[in-house]
Formats: structure tokens, C-alpha cells, sequence
């Protein structure tokens, strides 16, 4: 389980998150949902040990992983797919997924089993990242990710700025993992994607907890995301 205790996090002395916690499961896609501005992806920056925290833990599996260095994090089993994708541009489809995999010290079977997943890539393995459409290089930046063999997954944004065939290549992507037992952390601005395939959505305020409910609730009920996601 990936969970978080009462974090406090920011920029210098801005700070954002004020006692936040969140808890997935393995298994279990949870949505992070908020206006512009309320912390999500401070939210993944912070778990990732990219800002160090002013307060709270961060837990995966029993371990704690926010005193970790921050190029430690991901060894620990936690893929992150950041906003922007944060591809290596000038290497290929085949080097990109290699450093994925030294991270955790996968071996050939997982690269083999991400490349079915995202079928494309394998056909442009000696291709430069840089090249690839905006659509490639999301699963790219997502097969790497898998690489890791997570434990735990955070994708901020995947489907931003995809046309549709692209958007349910990474849902179904998403969906696999979570049948394999991977907690996912899922931030998405677009809530008909979230609520196709979020178990829980939590809202995020002034990054402060709003409420926590099932996606089917919030199917139900859709004026609560009015509330949160208005202007």
C-alpha cells in the first residue's frame, strides 16, 4: 500500500500541501482530482522525494520511503510518469526503456512484457525518443515506468493533450496494472476518463483533503465535482 501521513510540502517557504493523506491500494486506481493550482502534482513530486517534506511520511509496503534521496525513491518501487513525460529526447525508444530497467535491476522478461503492452514501441525501438508523435511518447514515458516493475504508480496527466485511440491505449494500460496488483495514482484534469476507471477519487482543496469517495458514488452524484473542479 502506498499511503501518505499528514504531509506538509512546498516551494521555499510557499508552502502547498498541508496535511494531506492519501492511501492506495494494491490493486486500487485512485483519482486525485482539484482545480489548477491545489497540489496534485506537488502531490507526486513530493511522494517521488523530488521536495522534501515539511511534515508527514510517505509509506509503500511498510517502508518508509520519504527519507530516502530522491534518486532512491523509485528503487524502493514506485514508477512515476510525470507531467511533460521528462523523456531522455536524445536517446532511443530502446535506451529510454534500458534506464527504466537498471533502475530496479529488471531483467530482458520485463522489457519483453512492457513491449506487449505498447505494441507500437517495439517497432521503433532504434528510433529517437524525440521523434516520436506526442501519443508514442506518453506510452514511452509509461513503459519506462513500468520498467521498475513498480509496486506502486503515479501518472500525472497521461492523457493530456492524446487523441482518443491514444487516451484508451494508456487507459487500458492503466487497467492491466491494476489487475496485476499495482496501486495507482492517478492525477487527471479529464473526469469521463477518471471516472471510467478510478476505484476511489479523493479532491484536493488548497492542497488540503476534500472529500474521498467511490467512483460510483460520484457517478451518482455529479454536483460534487462541480464543487471542487468549478471556477
Amino acid at each position: 500500500m502506498l499511503e501518505l501521513r499528514e504531509i506538509d510540502a512546498g516551494y521555499g517557504r510557499a508552502q502547498v500541501l498541508r496535511s494531506l493523506s492519501l492511501s492506495v491500494a494494491p490493486g486500487e486506481i485512485l483519482c486525485l482530482l482539484g482545480r489548477n493550482g491545489a497540489g496534485k502534482t506537488t502531490t507526486m513530486k513530493a511522494i517521488m522525494g523530488l521536495l522534501p517534506l515539511m511534515s508527514g511520511t510517505v509509506w509503500l509496503d511498510g517502508q518508509q520511503v520519504n527519507s530516502l534521496p530522491a534518486h532512491d525513491v523509485p528503487r524502493a518501487g514506485i514508477g512515476y510518469v510525470p507531467q511533460g513525460r521528462r523523456l531522455f529526447s536524445g536517446l532511443s525508444v530502446s535506451q529510454n526503456l534500458e534506464i527504466g530497467m537498471m533502475t530496479r535491476g529488471s531483467d530482458r522478461t520485463v522489457r519483453e512484457e512492457v513491449l506487449d503492452l505498447f505494441p507500437r514501441l517495439r517497432e521503433r525501438l532504434d528510433q529517437p525518443a524525440q521523434t516520436l508523435s506526442g501519443g508514442e511518447q506518453q506510452m514511452l514515458a509509461t513503459a519506462r515506468a513500468l520498467c521498475l516493475r513498480p509496486k506502486a504508480l503515479l501518472l500525472d496527466e497521461p492523457t493530456e493533450g492524446l487523441q482518443p485511440s491514444m487516451i484508451e491505449a494508456i487507459r487500458q494500460v492503466i487497467v492491466r496494472m491494476r489487475a496485476a496488483g499495482v496501486a495507482i495514482l492517478l492525477v487527471e484534469q479529464r473526469v469521463d476518463a477518471v471516472l471510467s476507471v478510478a476505484d476511489r477519487v479523493a479532491f484536493i482543496e488548497n492542497g488540503q483533503n476534500g472529500e474521498t469517495m467511490s467512483a460510483e458514488a460520484l457517478r451518482a452524484d455529479h454536483s460534487i465535482v462541480d464543487r471542487y473542479m468549478g471556477v
